[in-house]
């Protein structure tokens, strides 16, 4: 009769165990802390001792006295731009990062992501263990963080909106109608080429709902039509590749960079090139001719069987864990690119002919480490959301870990296993009689057969083909806005 069963009790432990440990210990504080170094902006002293101006030494007391009731005149000053101004680094420490822009919402999500890891992976050893055919509470903790990286890209792709000059919001309307464009040419992409499963699992979708409401006693067609369904997933689409559109190009010009300081390390250098088209892999994994018939010995052409198509599913979903990984033990590399900007815009300055104020130093150098919050926000932001999808999709899709090893695997875990326990079999007529006394039983029991007739509408089936097309796009659109990006850091500046 219960829901959720014991893994309810053990999801607020684990809540309530993390909330004590986050003021103590961060994931997201530990990440940047210990790793990089930033560049300190110049002292008026250091930038009039690199000028060859004086120094203001004072004579006398009296002297001193007038140059305090001027200091805040003396506070601005200029220097030749070619002035060879020499910048000292210091390790960033956690007492950095609290001043910074973007930190606090970058601290959350990071914190909030890993809980919702943690939980996913300590309800996937229980569901291991004890196979359970109740609602799975850690898609909770999923669609959460979910939200808070939606919200996070909403909130960086408005400050675009508000600027001045608007050239960054043409782009982003820009793309949207572009990404508008191409979902719907990808949506009329027959499956034999990409298989998303979309047609199946709506129609899956569309025969249960009418069931459904058909039992209910409510006389209706079935949902929308399956073009209007597609309209709605293209403008959803839209919206989507125009939120990435920025996080695409943060992520090619920290690339450019990554590469441009890793020159005398070709190892690293592959690694950065094959942490960059991982998407592009991820992708060409749901194009069929390429992938499944080839791997699993589909097309005629191809005899050997490297895969079975169960292993080939799981396969993928093992891809995305890769590639978060990846971009995870990679991120200090590409934050660390960023803020050696900052040395390279005060060698940029001398370059330059003319004078330039001394605060207009302190602040190029400054402003680097301040946003670099949120830099190291558009670069995660889509690795996390990726991550979640990928979670959602292997537990609503109902497919196992256990596949990746192979057919005889499973069977030997299903005969270790035994049986799985049933929601259904737990509520029957009479303890449905029997608890008419207590009222919070009988509320349990009617939120069961609830969830048991929406289990009914909302199958694996309809997941697998819905979550499979959203992982495909969004991977799709953020690496087609990094290859847009390259382009332009490459060619355009």
């Amino acid at each position: 009769m219960a829901v959720f069963g014991a893994q309810l009790v053990f999801n607020l432990i684990i809540f309530s165990f993390l909330q004590k440990l986050s003021p103590i210990y961060s994931f997201g504080r530990w990440l940047l802390c210990g790793r990089l170094f930033r560049y300190l902006h110049p002292t008026d002293e250091q930038i009039k001792s690199a000028a060859g101006m004086s120094s203001g030494k004072v004579k006398n007391r009296r002297e001193e006295k007038r140059r305090h009731a001027n200091a805040k005149l003396d506070t601005t000053f200029n220097v030749p731009r070619s002035t060879h101004i020499h910048l000292d680094t210091a390790p960033v420490e956690a007492i950095d990062l609290v001043s910074l822009h973007y930190y606090p919402e970058y601290q959350w999500l990071m914190d909030f992501w890993f809980a919702a890891v943690v939980v996913y992976i300590l309800t996937e050893v229980y569901y291991g263990l004890l196979p359970r055919n109740e609602m799975n509470i850690s898609v909770m903790w999923c669609l959460l963080a979910i939200g808070f990286c939606l919200r996070l890209l909403f909130m960086q792709t408005s400050i675009y909106f508000t600027l001045e000059e608007g050239g960054e919001r043409i782009l982003v309307v820009t793309f949207g109608f572009f990404y508008l464009v191409a979902a719907m040419g990808v949506l009329v992409v027959d499956e034999k080429i990409l298989e998303f499963g979309l047609e199946e699992a709506y129609t899956n979708f569309s025969l249960s709902a009418t069931k459904f409401l058909n039992t209910h006693g409510i006389d209706s067609q079935g949902p929308v039509s399956y073009l209007t369904f597609k309209i709605i997933l293209a403008f959803v689409c839209s919206i989507i590749g125009a939120l990435l559109i920025f996080p695409g190009f943060r992520m090619a010009k920290l690339h450019l960079d990554s590469l441009k300081y890793s020159r005398e390390n070709r190892l690293k250098q592959i690694i950065l090139h094959l942490n960059f088209i991982f998407p592009l892999i991820l992708v060409l994994f749901w194009v069929r001719p390429i992938s499944r018939e080839i791997l699993c010995g589909l097309s005629w052409e191809v005899t050997t069987r490297l895969l079975s198509e169960s292993v080939f599913e799981v396969l993928r979903i093992f891809l995305f864990v890769i590639f978060c990984i990846t971009r995870l033990v990679l991120m200090a590399t590409h934050v660390q690119s960023h803020l050696n900007s900052a040395y390279e815009r005060i060698e940029n300055l001398r370059k330059e002919s003319g004078k330039i104020s001394n605060v207009e130093i302190q602040k190029i150098v400054a402003r680097i480490f301040f946003y670099s919050c949120m830099i190291t926000l558009q670069y995660i932001t889509p690795v996390l959301l990726l991550t979640l999808l990928m979670m959602l999709y292997k537990t609503l899709g109902d497919f196992s870990w256990v596949a990746l090893f192979g057919e005889p695997a499973e069977k030997f875990v299903e005969s270790l296993l035994g049986p799985q326990a049933d929601v259904a079999a737990t509520v029957t007529e009479p303890a449905i009689a029997n608890s008419t006394t207590d009222s919070i039983v009988a509320k349990a029991t009617e939120f069961s057969l609830a969830f048991m007739n929406l289990r009914q509408v909302f199958t694996p089936l309809w997941y697998r083909g819905l979550l499979s097309f959203l992982l495909w796009w969004t991977s799709a659109s953020w690496f087609t806005s990094m290859a847009f990006g390259v382009y332009y850091y490459s060619r355009m500046t």
